[in-house]
């Protein structure tokens, strides 16, 4: 039987990792509203928006709340756009995350918060590069798409890690050692 302060933690959890979701999902629907390609002529540019979301979780919560907030917000956006996006936010959303927490040990010695976000950025492109090359047969999307993408990840990649800065110095969130992890 668990104790009242288990109970408030689980709770706890679950209203924090759905409010992420949330904010994911909200920003990453935003940020299709915004015309980046009037200012960056690449096909397909976004922000990265929904990334601050997926940096707050994966320097202030475990590694699986972080998991299942890039998969159900790639879920739930694939439910309102469509399968097909829902693949490339998966793809995409995953290997970012992948990047990120394979460089999240160097932060603070050897990257800052900027080089992990453009890394989660550069990561989220190839995915999404790596994905259209499949569903159309063209591999030659890899060398002539990717190249330009990388570029504007760069440039978006900062304004993210930017943009996450702020939120992770003035929001906390229960720090290791979390009461619902063993």
């Amino acid at each position: 039987m668990s104790s009242p302060a288990d109970s408030r933690a689980a709770t706890r959890r679950i209203a924090l990792d759905g409010l992420l979701v949330a904010v994911a999902l909200v920003l990453s629907i935003v940020e299709r509203w915004i015309p980046l390609e009037l200012l960056v002529p690449v096909p397909g540019i976004k922000l990265g928006l929904a990334n601050v979301a997926t940096l707050f979780a994966l320097f202030r919560l475990p590694l699986m709340d972080t998991v299942l907030l890039v998969l159900v917000r790639s879920l739930l956006l694939g439910a309102i756009t469509g399968p097909t996006s829902m693949l490339f936010s998966l793809t995409g959303g995953l290997l970012a995350l992948l990047a990120m927490r394979l460089l999240r040990p160097l932060h603070g010695r050897v990257l800052s918060l900027y080089g992990i976000s453009m890394a989660g950025a550069a990561a989220h492109n190839t995915g999404q590069v790596a994905v259209a090359s499949l569903l159309l047969g063209n591999a030659g999307l890899l060398s002539v798409y990717l190249p330009m993408l990388l570029l504007v990840g760069i440039g978006t990649g900062i304004l993210t890690g930017a943009a996450a800065i702020p939120v992770l110095r003035r929001l906390r969130a229960p720090q290791p050692p979390f009461p619902w992890e063993p």
